[in-house]
């Protein structure tokens, strides 16, 4: 197993709103890193400007040694589940899940196998054919997760992903990502507001101050 690429930021600086972000700093490869601050200091931003779904007004975000910059989105080595789930409502679960393995979803029999079994490690093993609507929110979340899993990209990224579910889902969740972390030698990179959550699961934690990387622990 080959370890994921790291991730790295230099002077990303980006202006939203009355806001001025500038990032600095390093995320191991193969790690799991916890984002951590208060609302509104810049944890989504971080995500946003790795992902693509952002650009820096200047410096640089690279990948693994290459730049990122100018490159779209749906090129770039990275899945993100959002605190949304994202779905499209009038799709069912099998096909929201089966967009994660082609956009076209042009699906051979391997890449229905893949959507099954994705389903059924988050609990959702015979929902195949419900429509978002009629899924409870938690559910709605654990969906947009299978759908990251059926993507297979070497960087995850989690915008407090499991803020919907339970307590016990919660921990559950939690499991089964360092399960598949385990399994892969993925990066990842997880926002989350939950100290406990932090403790169980992340190698490090970045804390965002001030729109910016204030501490690395």
């Amino acid at each position: 197993m080959s370890k994921a690429p790291g991730i790295t930021l230099e002077d990303a600086a980006l202006k939203l709103g009355g806001k001025d972000f500038l990032f600095n700093g390093t995320i191991a490869g193969g790690s799991v890193t916890a984002v951590t601050g208060r609302s509104g200091s810049g944890k989504t931003t971080l995500l946003n400007l790795i992902a693509g779904f952002e650009k820096p007004d200047s410096g640089r975000v690279l990948i693994g040694g290459q730049v990122m910059n100018d490159l779209h989105v749906a090129n770039r080595p990275v899945t993100v589940v959002f605190q949304e789930n994202n779905l499209f409502a009038h799709l069912d679960i099998f096909t929201n899940t089966g967009l994660g393995v082609d956009p076209g979803l042009r699906l051979d029999e391997n890449g229905r196998r893949r959507i099954s079994e994705a389903l059924a490690r988050v609990g959702l093993a015979g929902f195949e054919k419900r429509m978002p609507a009629s899924l409870s929110g938690g559910e709605r979340q654990r969906a947009a997760f299978a759908r990251a899993l059926v993507r297979n990209r070497p960087i995850l990224l989690l915008d407090e992903p499991f803020a919907a579910l339970d307590p016990e889902m919660r921990g559950e969740m939690g499991t089964l990502l360092l399960e598949l972390h385990a399994e892969t030698g993925n990066t990842v990179m997880i926002v989350s507001h939950e100290p406990d959550e932090v403790e169980a699961i992340a190698d490090h934690r970045l804390v965002i101050e001030n729109e910016a990387i204030s501490a690395r622990y």
